[in-house]
């Protein structure tokens, strides 16, 4: 307007006028240089506040003066451009820009710069658009309405191709997958060791909060090729296989013999010989004496060749050779016995030396030694000697020797016996799918990016939270034989389905099992509480505890806590970093009640307390109270541990009073989750439901990835929320069960793993998940209890935290156990859940914030 009032002419109808025009257009050289002057003002006023400011926020500042200054220069030498005689100012840029004859360099820059408003514009008015359409009875607006959904639908079949494309590179360069089966296993357990070194034993000097560490399969064979450290390494290995294969053999999923042909043998300071596990040994001594015999003589350079071809192989003769050594040694007793026997083993020493092996040795009595020498090791490793069968093969004074000795060297002894005369394939050990799919997993999460682990001192703490209800925490005797309609137990029913495990059970209690071994033994293949949290044999999240204490003890110079103070430590420092909270809203019901079925779901609670130290127990205690002269119930949240030192009770520890019942104005789970929230400790918490299990090998990683707390990605704000996966393992049930277990699996591994990377748009999926306590006990939990609003609660902690600044990773290099109902009716009802939640969610004011 005040352009117009300033022509001669002063009428309206002189805009219509070129020159007038292009005069008007300079009013977007003033809207620049207004924008410009107010990112000005907005970094000076906010200037002292930046510290407290994300990057993203101040990088939104920098860009806006930067992109002020731009357009200030950038329009007023269009506009000079495009006026055709100038003066002044514009005279000087003209002549400053050259002769360009574009005169609508200033139109496109005007175009250029109103593109933001513009789009702003549309974005405004496009939902009103589509109210408008919608409300239209205009055929061609049905006929795209009607089309539109169809298209919509295309477009997530395309999402769930090319996710599913994303997500398997993405897995690959994860390293996800590179060891599947126990045959790639054994191709690549030499560089095992070193590289649980590399991911579990914390250095002194290295910042595990700074760099994560990978660890390419060639760096580590080149960096094994020192014997010494390779001995050491195994050394300190060995102790964490060997518990994780006892664990497996506790649990049932291997028999006695795949337990021997797993274990890797403990070797003694002076031996300098790797001792490796029988599954990797296995028939390479009767292949090494068939290669031997068929050798021709002076080609001893050849059978050196073969036998080293194999790196097992030669590990194998080195082992059987030394072992058979190390016996004769033990058991003979005259010198002139010994210096025989020495000057035979200098013998093959020489001749090893020279190329004249076979020539100085016959190879064709090599079966026939290895017979002798297996009926030796039969007469070694007797339980039972007879005086009378063994006097004229055993003298007196050696048959003395062997009382003694036998029972130290009877683990040698056995392990030889198996090299000399195990023939078959090693690879099926051990049978039952469940542990191969266990050890795979396990090594294959060695090569894959995991941060270091920080000592223990070092480590966040963490609790682990479960909601309890009603559910199972122990069957009993009758429970397992009560038969239904058919006919069939639940004893029966779990003998046919875990037949193997059922074996490996009995032989484990050498076939004299008691009911109440039979009850834990069916318990722990239940969804029960003693399969999630506890079990007399530590099991489930109380393997956290104890893959702590072993942890604790491989930190400690000698990698053993043999001295008393060093055994105090390690059994004290894991109560510092790790509780167990079971949220049993209805305990003080139990304890008050009259039913012996609910007492004796209360004195279970009650036996697990006492067997465990790390455990403790919320529950919400319902009292009648005098106020003002009028009784009234009152409400509070309280917890209890328990212990030998407490005369067999639990004890008390904190009372906190509530405003009214919780359970009974929200959500039961949610809140019976959130009212046991303020009890747990330390600066991550893990929720874990009544149908999950833990592994031990798998808790063994807690220390790797509660260190990814500190882990951010460029500029990125640290992680809130850690993702998970997660195996069903009762997808062996049914043929349904199966196919349940396999679409869980790909939309865990897959869409997970997609959504968190690249998208940036996982939420909370599965109570594995570890939060950061701190983060969410101050933003409103984990959960969100409004009653059908909130029916899927466990995605409305990602959405808050979210919203809260947070973001959600995925992780798949650690895993936790998951049970499924796998009834049609149970998978029905599941579904049905899902889609009841996913229609709350879009109704829900968190989604509407999300954008």
């Amino acid at each position: 307007m005040v352009i117009v009032a300033w022509r001669r002419s002063g009428s309206v109808y002189t805009v219509f006028d070129e020159g007038f025009l292009r005069r008007l257009l300079s009013i977007f050289i003033t809207s620049a240089v207004l924008n410009l002057f107010e990112a000005v003002l907005d970094v000076a006023l906010t200037f002292n506040a930046w510290r407290s400011f994300e990057f993203n926020q101040i990088l939104r500042y920098l860009l806006k003066l930067i992109m002020g200054a731009i357009w200030v220069v950038i329009l007023p030498i269009g506009y000079s451009i495009s006026v055709k005689n100038p003066t002044g100012v514009i005279k000087f840029l003209k002549h400053w820009t050259g002769n360009m004859q574009n005169q609508s360099l200033y139109n496109y820059l005007i175009v250029l710069y109103l593109i933001p408003d513009l789009l702003a514009t549309v974005l405004f008015v496009l939902p009103l658009l589509r109210k408008k359409l919608e409300l239209s009875n205009w055929r061609i607006v049905t006929l795209v309405m009607w089309w539109n959904q169809v298209y919509f639908m295309d477009a997530q079949i395309w999402y769930a191709i090319f996710s599913t494309l994303f997500g398997g590179v993405l897995g690959a360069f994860r390293h996800v997958g590179e060891i599947r089966t126990l045959g790639m296993l054994r191709s690549r357990f030499r560089s095992v060791p070193r590289a649980f070194i590399e991911r579990f034993l914390p250095l002194a000097h290295h910042d595990s909060k700074t760099k994560l560490s990978v660890m390419p399969i060639a760096h580590i064979l080149a960096s094994s090729t020192d014997n010494s450290i390779e001995q050491k390494n195994m050394a300190i290995f060995s102790q964490m296989w060997n518990e994780f294969i006892c664990s497996m053999r506790e649990e049932d999923l291997i028999s006695n013999k795949d337990q021997e042909l797993l274990l890797v043998p403990c070797s003694s300071s002076d031996d300098s010989v790797i001792r490796w596990p029988l599954f990797l040994l296995a028939s390479k001594i009767p292949a090494a004496l068939n290669i031997a015999k068929d050798s021709k003589r002076k080609e001893d350079a050849k059978l050196i060749k073969l036998i080293n071809s194999d790196f097992y192989m030669h590990s194998a003769v080195v082992e059987c050779y030394k072992t058979i050594k190390c016996l004769i040694d033990g058991l003979l007793e005259d010198e002139a016995d010994k210096k025989i026997v020495l000057k035979i083993y200098e013998e093959v020493s020489n001749s090893l030396q020279q190329g004249k092996f076979l020539k100085e040795f016959k190879m064709s009595g090599m079966p026939l030694l290895s017979v002798k020498l297996e009926k030796w090791l039969k007469i070694l490793m007797a339980d039972h000697w007879d005086d009378e069968i063994y006097k004229a093969q055993i003298t007196k004074a050696l048959q003395g020797i062997m009382d003694t000795v036998t029972h130290d060297v009877m683990i040698n002894g056995q392990k030889l016996h198996f090299l000399l005369t195990f023939k078959e394939s090693a690879a099926d050990v051990p049978r039952n799918s469940e542990a191969r799919r266990r050890i795979t997993f396990f090594a294959n999460s060695l090569f894959m990016n995991m941060p270091t682990a920080p000592k223990v001192s070092d480590m966040r703490s963490f609790s682990v939270l479960t909601p309890y209800y009603s559910e199972h925490i122990l069957f009993t005797d009758d429970e397992l034989n009560k038969e239904n309609e058919d006919g069939i137990s639940t004893l029966f029913y779990l003998q046919k389905i875990y037949p193997d495990e059922w074996t490996n059970f009995r032989e484990r209690m050498h076939y004299q099992e008691s009911k109440e071994d039979i009850c834990n033994w069916a318990t722990y293949r239940g969804q029960t509480l003693f399969r999630s949290g506890l079990h007399n044999d530590v099991r489930g999240m109380m393997y956290y505890r104890k893959a702590l204490e072993l942890q604790c003890a491989l930190e400690l110079p000698n990698h053993n806590a043999s001295r008393e103070e060093d055994s105090a430590r390690v059994q004290a420092l894991p109560d510092l970093k790790f509780t167990y909270v079971v949220s049993c809203q209805i305990y003080g019901t139990l304890k008050n009640s009259d039913d012996s079925h609910d007492q004796s779901r209360q004195r279970s609670i009650l036996d697990l307390m006492l067997m465990h130290p790390s455990l403790r127990v919320a529950y919400i205690d319902e009292r009648e109270e005098t106020v003002n002269g009028e009784s009234e119930k009152s409400f509070y949240s309280v917890l209890v541990k328990g212990g030998d030192k407490f005369d067999g009770y639990e004890r008390e520890i904190y009372r906190i009073k509530l405003p009214g019942a919780p359970t009974k104005i929200g959500g039961g789970k949610p809140e019976n989750q959130n009212h046991a929230l303020i009890f747990t400790r330390g600066e991550a918490l893990q929720t874990i439901d009544m149908n999950q299990d833990n592994y031990f090998e798998e808790a063994f990683k807690m220390r790797n990835v509660l260190e990814e707390f500190e882990h951010s990605c460029h500029w990125q704000r640290k992680p809130t929320i850690l993702g998970l996966r997660e195996h069903i393992f009762t997808g062996s049930v049914s043929s349904l069960a199966w196919f349940m277990s396999n679409q869980e699996t790909s939309f865990v591994t897959i869409s997970q793993r997609f959504l968190a990377s690249p998208l940036r748009v996982r939420f909370h999926y599965g109570h594995p998940d570890i939060f950061d306590r701190i983060f969410h006990i101050t933003r409103g939990g984990i959960s969100k209890a409004s009653k059908t609003i909130n029916l899927s609660e466990d995605i409305f902690a990602g959405f808050n935290s979210t919203l809260r600044g947070g973001y959600i990773t995925h992780h798949d290099y650690i895993q936790v156990g998951k049970g499924r109902d796998v009834g049609m009716n149970q998978i029905s009802s599941f579904e049905a859940k899902v889609a009841n939640g996913n229609g709350e969610q879009t109704l829900s004011r968190d989604v509407y914030r999300l954008g």
